[in-house]
Formats: structure tokens, sequence, C-alpha cells
């Protein structure tokens, strides 16, 4: 094996996890979405229901069925738009830019099944799960930053945005926890 290739191969598996977790290009919109719509989610079904392992369950459903709809209009969108029928190549476009709201929903709920299972106590893992969903937000805004290659100043504004939609669902869960 040449020199390079591990170094080269372990830097290809580094950027794809990025790209799974935080989406790349267009597809931070739907990792944003993805997590306020897990957090929102998450703080709504716990006026209810306390159990970790149905949380995550409502949780993965939830977000299965937001990507399934947003499937399905931006498929139509596109169809109407081109004046053409979607196809299935298309279809497939749509839905790995789409994915983030899909892979958003893992780590709270991974968070919320440590929690069923005794690994961490109940109520620990919704606020982990909630912490994950600030936690991908802050790090969706420091990577804009980044990449638009913002000054301190000018980063804040998307840090502090994304931040603070976390921050007020997490303060929702705080003004009516039960």
């Amino acid at each position: 094996m040449p020199a390079g290739s591990e170094s080269e191969r372990h830097s290809t598996v580094r950027r794809e996890l990025g790209r799974l977790a935080l989406g790349e290009g267009r597809e931070v919109a739907a990792t944003l979405y993805g997590t306020v719509i897990v957090m929102a989610t998450l703080t709504d079904a716990y006026a209810t229901e306390k159990h970790p392992l149905k949380l995550a369950v409502i949780v993965l459903s939830t977000s299965l069925v937001i990507w399934a709809a947003h499937l399905h209009a931006e498929s139509l969108a596109r169809s109407l738009a081109e004046e053409r029928r979607i196809t299935w190549a298309d279809t497939r476009h749509v839905a790995r830019h789409e994915l983030g709201i899909l892979l958003a929903a893992a780590p709270p709920a991974l968070a919320l099944v440590l929690g069923a299972a005794g690994v961490v106590e109940e109520t620990a893992a919704v606020w982990l799960a909630l912490g994950l969903g600030v936690a991908t937000l802050l790090a969706e805004g420091i990577r804009y930053a980044r990449i638009e290659r913002l000054g301190l100043v000018q980063a804040l504004v998307p840090i502090s945005v994304n931040v603070g939609l976390g921050l007020v669902i997490v303060a929702l869960k705080v003004a009516f926890d039960h």
C-alpha cells in the first residue's frame, strides 16, 4: 500500500462522516431543519410521555414522516417547475438532499435509547438529547462561519441564530415541564 493511501483513506472517511453528520452545501438546510424538528418533537412529546424508548420512537417516526413529506413536496415542486415527470434518479437526488432530516434524529435518539437501557438516568437522557441538538446547531453555525471565512463578530450572527433556535426550544421545555 502506498504511504499516502492510509492517510487519504482516513481523510475521505472523515470527510464523508462530516457530510453525513452535518450535511454539505444545500444539505445543511435539511440538517438544521431536522435538528429543530427533533428538538421540538422531543419537547412536545415529553409533556405527556417520559419513557426514553417511547420518546426515541416518537422522534424517529416524526423525522421519517417529515422526511417523506419533504421528499414528496420537493419532487412535486420539481416536476411542476421543470414541466416534466420525476424520474427515479430525481427522487434519489431529492432523498439524498433531504437526508439530513433523518440523520439529525440519530444522535438524540441514541441518547434516549441509552436512557431506556439504564446507561444514563432517564431524565438525563432527555437533556442529553436536547444538548446534542444544541451542539449540532452550534457546529453548523461554526462550520458556516469557517466556510464563509467570517470574522469573529460576523461569525457570531449565524452561530447565535442557530444556538438561539435550540435554546428557545430548551426554554419551552423548562417553561412547560410538568
